[in-house]
């Protein structure tokens, strides 16, 4: 099976993509949606969280209030890691198994800071979602009523352009219409599925 990472910066376009991916045959695999799910409320992960960080992270039905421990890690890199070293592992094995017990053509597995993390995951390829500062900024804005400033300080804080780029060995770059996204999409489905073809030998 041909597995492949995809990764971006934020507002770049990944949900949209893999959602194309998705229509098309690809299992996806959203390590965000997985972090969620490690973390609901009664769960051991959650109980390390709340020992470490305390309480004050719990909204009042009593699970995780990402918005407040994304806050809390924000500026503070000694809780950032502590944060990464019970989540990431958790959440590597989790995607390891997934992609085992699948039977699909390929796998896509969407890991946001792919390039960030210090748990390195093994893919045959990496596809990286590319748009600019601008169009990150705008859609930011919109999306999540934030100030441009605001929006700034989020994008400063993932890893640049250039870090994503280097280790890319597909690029959508999504500067255009949902149309011209849906060609490229289509595109590289075709490649992904003659490569795992020709992986089995088919």
């Amino acid at each position: 099976m041909l597995t492949v990472a995809l990764t971006g910066g934020i507002a770049s376009g990944k949900s949209v993509i893999t959602d194309l991916f998705e229509k098309l045959g690809a299992e996806i695999i959203d390590t965000d949606l997985i972090s969620r799910k490690l973390v609901e409320p009664g769960s051991p992960l959650l109980k390390k969280i709340t020992e470490l960080f305390g309480d004050e992270v719990l909204d009042q039905s009593k699970a995780l209030d990402r918005t407040k421990l994304r806050q809390r890690v924000f500026n503070n890199s000694e809780e950032r890691i502590a944060l990464e070293e019970l989540l990431h592992p958790a959440i590597r094995q989790h995607v390891y198994e997934r992609i085992a017990a699948s039977d699909a053509d390929y796998v896509i597995v969407a890991i946001p800071l792919l390039t960030e993390t210090r748990y390195p995951y093994e893919f045959d390829r990496i596809l990286v979602v590319d748009a600019t500062l601008q169009q990150q900024l705008a859609r930011l804005v919109e999306r999540d009523d934030l100030s441009e400033e605001a929006a700034m300080k989020i994008v400063a804080a993932q890893s640049d352009r250039e870090s994503r780029l280097a280790v890319a060995d597909d690029i959508i770059i999504n500067d255009g219409s949902i149309d011209a996204l849906k060609k490229k999409v289509v595109e590289l489905h075709k490649n992904y599925t003659h490569l795992s073809k020709m992986a089995r030998g088919e």
